[in-house]
């Protein structure tokens, strides 16, 4: 089991079973650790994150929602939405010697609630994570909306990891200094700077890490985009929720649909956003 760091908050709920243990936050439902039996913690926590009712959590899985980053119009606030800043409610778990399953329901508003919908999230903590996000409109009119689920993994040494499964796909890279429009890259993915890029693909991707010796492949559903991202040195230093010296240590493989991807409900329509982690034998 992770050590959490000291709370203000009402403390995670912890869920422990023969499979594995995790935990989460109401605030947010954010979920802070999986750690599969005889592993190590999978998910990435910052030791600098805020927790109060106010502030986002620094690592783990936060859901982004309705939007991502500071949306399609570069001025919705807060950024990457309120869902990730927002009372859930543990509307019921259940267990068996596989795995525990658990779900919530969004339960507050925030700034933006004027999107009409219904969001519940069920989450199984087993060998394998899986987490998934339903959204349904509730309103006699069609919305869109963006979202994402922004897991943060723990690796050994991010400037040694490798990630495939991006061969080829096109992708927006939104680094500082970055050229404009989409591109592409052969053979896999090595990270060697500030990386922030939005990849287009449905395939799986897998993140090799010869330090700690294991694999971790994510493979999702419903889910058009993969975001990619590590603040490096000079963002890392800019973060007050992020040690200066914490960014090799953790990859973030997003699960999303975001920009052009961005979801579109009629009235009574629902889609489900979904991922598996799993740990393989390097």
């Amino acid at each position: 089991m992770a050590v959490l760091i000291p709370s203000a908050l009402t403390p995670p709920t912890i869920f422990s079973g023969p499979a594995a243990s995790g935990a989460v936050y109401h605030h947010g439902a954010h979920v802070v650790d999986w750690t599969p039996a005889g592993e190590e913690p999978v998910l990435w926590m910052s030791r600098q994150s805020r927790f109060d009712d106010l502030s986002p959590i620094r690592g783990g899985i936060p859901i982004c929602w309705p939007w991502f980053a500071s949306g399609r119009t570069a001025a919705m606030s807060p950024p990457h939405g309120y869902a990730r800043v927002t009372e859930w409610r543990l509307l019921g778990q259940k267990g068996d010697a596989e795995s525990i399953r658990v779900r919530y329901l969004l339960v507050g508003g925030g700034p933006g609630s004027q999107f009409p919908g219904r969001l519940t999230y069920e989450v199984a903590f087993g060998r394998t994570l899986t987490a998934a996000l339903t959204v349904t409109n509730t309103s006699p009119g069609a919305f869109s909306y963006e979202a994402a689920l922004h897991t943060y993994l723990a690796v050994g040494d991010v400037r040694q990891i490798s990630l495939t499964g991006l061969e080829d796909a096109p992708y927006l890279d939104r680094a500082p200094g970055a050229k404009p429009g989409q591109r592409s890259h052969a053979g896999e993915l090595k990270i060697t700077g500030e990386t922030d890029r939005v990849y287009t693909t449905e395939s799986p991707v897998t993140v090799y890490d010869p330090v700690i010796d294991r694999v971790i492949v994510t493979e999702r559903s419903g889910s058009a985009n993969v975001v990619v991202w590590n603040p490096w040195v000079d963002k890392a230093k800019a973060m007050e929720d992020f040690g200066d010296d914490e960014w090799p240590s953790m990859i973030c493989v997003e699960t999303a649909n975001i920009g052009d991807q961005a979801i579109k409900l009629g009235a009574g329509q629902s889609h489900t956003m979904s991922f598996t982690l799993s740990l393989v034998s390097a």
